[in-house]
């Protein structure tokens, strides 16, 4: 059963708590046995309230069945799925007592349309509470009578920032819009309740769920209350999406729509209206591709090791970060946000500082958001000290190296650390590309190293690889997942191997980008086809971004490992002589160092001036098929086995566009016969072995299989 219901006092209590989950949702049994539960009540005259609540721990109702809405193949049979969740919530709605949710944890999507549709809404200081609309996020907008209901409760402004932002609220916010009604704390909550049902009764809250939010003055009134300030709102709200998703998105532009005509309906048009909306959405390739998405990153964000079930993972609450500066200081940030005491060492107070700056900054844009009180932010940054010695190390139960991207010096400060530390710590690498076998060998016990590739900026960037070599423990690999997790990252276990899998994939694919400026002289041209494509950036601004000096050095590692297909084209080389760095510098392919950035006009003294037409298709297929070939080479060495790992790292790692579905997801709707065919097309017209499809692709294409579906 998903629900039960029982009586006290003349209250009456829905109790959603779902068989073999951790977590309710609405199914669409669940929605059944609801409204099965509700036309039991509607005429019951002796009851004073109805309560809405969860048995489960830390959540209300987590949303939909995302299942169900996988297999919506036609746009009328996904507005008949939304239109009956919404005719069970207007139940609620309808009943002429007060109802009641009562939320100690999450609600979401579905969860919190059921809370909307509830006259009250009563919920704990439990921190785990959020609240909020995440369907965007899923390619679809909500469909339970999310887009008519918030906005009127919570005013205009605010709904459209929930609902087009798809991120849940706190608390404390949810409370501020009028969005919850009263917070109480989760002791003696069953008291709370009746006091909260006796202020009802006694009639000192509003009956009216939508006229007791306080009206704004001014100009915000102005626009929540006015047609005309709403219409300035919904055409901002348009443009800040179309900003924000470059048009590559349809549920926010959607949802912008539904809202602005909705929110002058009646209920039954108004919920009409949303419930076709959110069927010609479920339907599309874009919605799958970031449903597919959901599932993989959720996959990920609790992966565990097979066979290693048994082992528990070690303690972790005081950490050595070897190398400060800005990546040293982000790390230890990260650290001491989820209360790790953390101690930096490097070998100048000046770098110390830096790591020191880098931190603090992370916090102080925290405090000025509101994201963090000022308090919070400096006890957390007072678990970060700092050391020219290894004072302290020996207490650590894992040390994080961070120095520069040099295998002599990093194995050098293997051999001190391994000297310094207790036997019991565990040794990481932060590198991104280098042998962490190598560093291994320096050390007494092999077994206790592992390498973490964290991305910059370390506080925002959410995928970490895990590399593994041969000698690394069981032991070792749990608690260090568990700490990636701890740390609130993506992981990815790979093996060792050089550039791993993110930035051996993505310096292939710059490495063909500058094979293509030299043949074309196109540099802005083969940035855009790359943003067209979906990307956040193109190749030669992340380039700029990363540093050529970076890039270079990583370029380098690959070549000597793996051949003259990570030969970096000769620009690379001659824009590093001049001096130019990219951004850090203020030039690289561009000049950062005006206000509107332009092509750094140096880059064309520096190539050959005879240059062949830009065909965009073309140098769309060079680009991604290069991509897409690495990375079968990649499981076609075991790197990692599974490919939803490589879409994870890619996507979160450098940006592929969510909506495609990952690299090889986006590979198989190509067809791996179309990829095949067309890298062995480039081959041949362009003389070029680093286009001869490897030995993974070919089996796929033979054996009639995708990465996805190989069986």
């Amino acid at each position: 059963m998903g629900l039960t219901y029982n009586e006290k006092n003349n209250v009456g209590v829905i109790v959603f708590d779902h068989d073999d989950s951790k977590v309710n949702i609405l199914s669409s049994d669940v929605i059944k046995q609801l409204s099965a539960a509700l036309d039991q009540l509607k005429d019951r005259e002796d009851l004073t309230a109805l309560l809405i609540v969860s048995m489960k721990k830390d959540v209300f109702i987590a949303g939909a069945d995302i299942k169900e809405i996988e297999k919506i193949v036609e746009p009328d049979d996904g507005a008949k799925k939304a239109k009956a969740g919404q005719d069970v919530l207007n139940k609620i709605e309808e009943l002429h007592f007060p109802t009641i949710a009562v939320i100690d944890g999450v609600a979401l999507g579905g969860g919190c349309e059921l809370a909307l549709a509830c006259d009250y809404r009563l919920a704990t200081f439990n921190p785990k509470v959020r609240i909020g609309l995440p369907e965007v996020n899923l390619g679809f907008i909500p469909g339970f009578g999310g887009t008519y209901r918030l906005p009127r409760i919570v005013g205009l402004q605010e709904a459209l920032k929930m609902i087009l932002a798809g991120r849940p609220i706190d608390g404390a916010k949810a409370l501020k819009i009028g969005l919850f009604d009263k917070i109480v704390t989760q002791k003696g909550l069953d008291q709370h309740i009746e006091e909260f049902v006796k202020d009802i009764t006694e009639g000192k809250l509003k009956k009216s769920k939508y006229e007791r939010r306080k009206k704004k003055k001014g100009f915000p009134g102005f626009l929540d209350h006015n047609p005309i300030g709403n219409r300035i709102v919904f055409d901002q709200s348009r443009k800040n999406v179309l900003k924000l998703t470059k048009g590559f998105y349809p549920a926010p532009l959607k949802a912008v729509d539904v809202v602005a005509s909705n929110f002058y309906m009646d209920r039954k048009r108004g919920l009409a209206l949303e419930a076709r909306g959110f069927g010609e959405l479920a339907v599309t390739d874009i919605s799958k591709n970031l449903v597919y998405i959901f599932y993989l990153s959720e996959k990920y964000r609790k992966l565990s090791i097979k066979g290693t079930e048994s082992i528990k993972p070690a303690n972790i609450t005081k950490c050595g970060v070897l190398g400060a500066g800005v990546m040293g200081g982000g790390i230890a940030q990260l650290l001491s946000s989820k209360g790790i005491w953390t101690r930096m060492k490097d070998i100048s107070l000046d770098a110390i500082a830096k790591g020191f700056q880098a931190a603090g900054k992370v916090y102080t844009q925290a405090v000025k958001k509101r994201k963090l009180t000022k308090a919070v932010a400096a006890e957390r940054m007072a678990h970060i000290t700092g050391s020219l010695d290894y004072s302290g190390f020996a207490n650590a139960d894992y040390v994080i190296e961070a120095v520069v991207e040099n295998m002599d010096i990093k194995k050098s400060v293997f051999k001190e650390l391994s000297e310094k530390c207790s036997e019991h710590t565990i040794l990481a690498s932060n590198t991104s590309a280098l042998s962490v076998t190598e560093m291994s060998l320096e050390v007494k016990d092999p077994s206790k190293v592992i390498g973490f590739h964290f991305f910059n900026p370390v506080h925002r960037m959410p995928l970490v690889e895990i590399i593994t070599t041969a000698q690394t423990s069981n032991e070792t690999l749990v608690t260090s997942l568990a700490l990636v997790k701890r740390l609130g990252k993506t992981p990815i276990v790979v093996k060792d191997s050089p550039g791993f899998i993110v930035n051996r994939i993505l310096l292939g694919y710059i490495c063909e980008a500058g094979h293509i400026l030299e043949e074309t002289g196109e540099l802005e041209e083969v940035d855009l086809v790359m943003t067209d494509f979906g990307m956040p950036m193109g190749p030669f601004l992340l380039s700029d971004e990363v540093g050529l000096d970076v890039g270079l050095k990583v370029m380098h590692i690959l070549e000597e490992s793996f051949g003259k297909r990570f030969k970096a084209a000769s620009i690379f080389e001659k824009i590093l002589e001049t001096g130019k760095l990219g951004k850090k510098s203020g030039k690289g392919f561009y000049d950062h160092t005006i206000k509107d950035r332009q092509v750094n006009t140096e880059v064309w003294d520096l190539m050959d001036s005879q240059f062949t037409r830009l065909d965009k298709q073309e140098c769309l297929d060079r680009l991604v098929l290069t991509m897409i070939n690495e990375a079968a080479k990649c499981l076609e060495e075991k790197i990692v086995e599974d490919p939803g790992a490589i879409d994870v790292g890619m996507i979160f790692g450098t940006g592929f566009p969510p909506f495609k579905g990952g690299l090889l997801k986006y590979a198989d709707s190509l067809g791996i016969a179309h990829v095949v065919d067309q890298l062995e097309k480039l081959q041949k017209e362009l003389e070029a072995e680093r286009f001869a499809p490897c030995q993974y692709l070919l089996n796929l294409k033979n054996q009639n299989k995708t990465f996805f579906a190989k069986d």
